[in-house]
């Protein structure tokens, strides 16, 4: 976006120089300046709009054309992935797609691997440990995606007791540090 500046200078080149030593012009321009920055502002907030990752106050409308329930108590971010979810799940559902559709989400790297005779798709994170912070919306997102007949198995990953010992860590040390279980089970190590 061009700065006061900037719009100030393309002001003054377009009218004729002896106009440059008139402070009824320079006045004049200086006010007009400021109207010609905030309507490229309210321009490019418009354009904005126009995309997911840059909407803000064009959400609701974004959510109302995809058929999602607008709660404005959320971030931003949680909304604007639950667009991207619904966006990318059109289509024949296949591993690829519910990764694309999990990948929308903050920490939604999954692995999946599909149990055919048991009617059964495993979603295994691996971009992070514990639960996805929006782990409801991604699970509704794959729920609609995934045909009805098959179940769907969610795995998490946590620190395991394995991984403190690689750490060279003591429990002494862990309570030194004021974890709490809550914070150990997602804990990646010092």
């Amino acid at each position: 976006m061009r700065t006061l500046t900037e719009i100030q200078r393309d002001m003054h080149d377009y009218l004729p120089r002896y106009y440059e030593d008139v402070p009824i012009a320079t006045n004049i321009i200086n006010r007009e300046t400021a109207e010609a920055a905030q309507i490229n502002a309210d321009i490019y907030d418009v354009l904005a709009q126009f995309f997911v990752d840059t909407a803000t106050w064009a959400l609701p409308r974004w959510e109302r054309n995809f058929a999602l329930k607008t709660d404005e108590a959320k971030p931003v971010e949680q909304r604007r992935a639950a667009l991207k979810s619904r966006i990318r799940g059109v289509g024949t559902v296949t591993a690829e797609l519910i990764e694309s559709i999990a990948e929308a989400y903050a920490n939604g790297e999954v692995e999946v691997v599909e149990d055919n005779a048991n009617y059964t798709v495993k979603l295994t994170f691996v971009s992070a440990l514990g639960q996805p912070p929006n782990f409801a919306d991604l699970e509704a997102a794959i729920r609609d995606a995934m045909p009805a007949h098959l179940a769907v198995e969610y795995v998490f990953l946590y620190t395991t007791f394995g991984a403190l010992e690689n750490y060279a860590v003591t429990f002494g040390d862990i309570e030194t540090a004021g974890l709490t279980f809550a914070q150990l089970e997602i804990w990646e190590g010092p």
